[in-house]
């Protein structure tokens, strides 16, 4: 590629950079921008022929950025980060704050504690929408595939920055209308077992299985918590729970005590420049004072 002198970056240019970055294919970014993925195609060959550098490999799986379009990236996410702060200046009321914040987390906590927590935060800022993620893999706050995560986890990435929500409790369950009533009948293996798939395998729930029941094969796998709950309430067999995700349940009965080495933490994280945009600060803060175990 032949550079052109003269060619100056733009605020667009950027963003489009910032956009395939974070998305790594055409179809992300360009619904990121509101563009088309052929826009997208257009946009980044423009730019690359007029720097004379190519900013992205492209593979069958998508496009990998550049050490040139990372930095690129960097100046991008610092001049979104400005820009939110300016908009920031002329939204003096609470219920002007608007925008697109992104939440990942695993199902359980979505459904058992974000979503009531969202519930509450429709009427103060009527304006934000949301891109809710349920899944065991921590999506990148990194590479901004979202702008917050509620996780359970012992050692949150030190470069995150967040808050420590407090312990999730967890104990042996089983179906009210079940045939296992008591802890003794599950020691004296008279109880099927549910439990997390091969997807989750140093979930606390397995590893307190393991140390405890080493003979025990479940007969149910699934992949998420939630389903092992479904399930146990559907008297499929016991299962080990988060208690403030059964506790609400008229089906299930708890078998056990509180299972103290299953027990593991919830965080809530940002990245250090996201917690500096008014969408994202307002959620984190309204997050930080509802979620409760």
């Amino acid at each position: 590629m032949n550079a052109k002198l003269q060619y100056e970056l733009s605020a667009d240019d950027l963003a489009v950079v910032l956009a395939l970055i974070r998305s790594g294919h055409l179809a992300g970014a360009g619904e990121r921008l509101g563009v088309d993925a052929s826009t997208v195609f257009r946009a980044i060959r423009r730019i690359e022929r007029g720097l004379g550098q190519r900013l992205f490999e492209r593979s069958r799986a998508g496009y990998a950025a550049s050490e040139l379009a990372q930095s690129l990236g960097e100046h991008a996410e610092q001049l979104e980060g400005q820009l939110e702060l300016a908009r920031s200046l002329v939204q003096s009321a609470p219920e002007r704050i608007s925008g697109l914040v992104r939440i990942t987390s695993t199902d359980t906590i979505l459904h058992g504690l974000i979503a009531p927590s969202l519930k509450a935060l429709q009427s103060t800022h009527p304006l934000l929408s949301f891109e809710l993620h349920a899944g065991n893999e921590l999506a990148s706050l990194t590479r901004r595939d979202a702008d917050i995560a509620v996780r359970a986890t012992r050692r949150p990435p030190p470069h995150l920055v967040g808050k420590h929500v407090g312990p999730i409790r967890v104990a042996l369950f089983a179906a009210k209308k079940g045939k296992v009533r008591r802890y003794q009948d599950v020691v004296a293996g008279k109880a099927e077992w549910i439990a997390p798939d091969d997807a989750l395998p140093e979930h606390p729930s397995v590893i307190w299985r393991k140390r405890h029941f080493p003979k025990a094969s479940p007969r149910y796998r699934v992949s998420s918590i939630l389903t092992v709950m479904e399930l146990v309430a559907a008297g499929l067999g016991v299962g080990v729970l988060p208690v403030f995700l059964a506790q609400s349940r008229t089906d299930l009965i708890q078998l056990s005590d509180i299972l103290d080495d299953g027990q593991t933490e919830l965080w809530l994280l940002t990245h250090p420049e996201s917690r500096h945009l008014r969408r994202v600060s307002a959620v984190f803060r309204h997050l930080s004072e509802t979620l409760s175990l």
